[in-house]
């Protein structure tokens, strides 16, 4: 039971910042949503590291979000969560 709970929690809608309105919309969406549309914009725009595709090159749109110039895959969900909102 708990286990549904949890998921349902996952997918409640958020309310994104604005610098994170820049690139997933101004509409609350579900984590997973927010997820999916900054991988898109992060392949669309080539901000995958050439070398290292863990890491993310952050652009004007994406510094304000991540706070410096590169992050790894990993941080990038801890950090994007601070622009969450119920």
């Amino acid at each position: 039971m708990s286990e549904k709970k949890a998921n349902s929690a996952f997918m409640q809608p958020l309310k994104p910042s604005k610098e994170l309105a820049a690139i997933v919309g101004a509409n609350p969406l579900p984590r997973t949503e927010v997820t999916k549309k900054l991988w898109d914009y992060i392949k669309a725009n080539k901000l995958q590291d050439a070398k290292d595709k863990r890491q993310i090159n952050a652009d004007a749109k994406l510094r304000p979000i991540f706070g410096k110039d590169q992050v790894s895959m990993f941080e990038m969900t801890k950090l994007v969560s601070k622009h969450l909102t119920k």
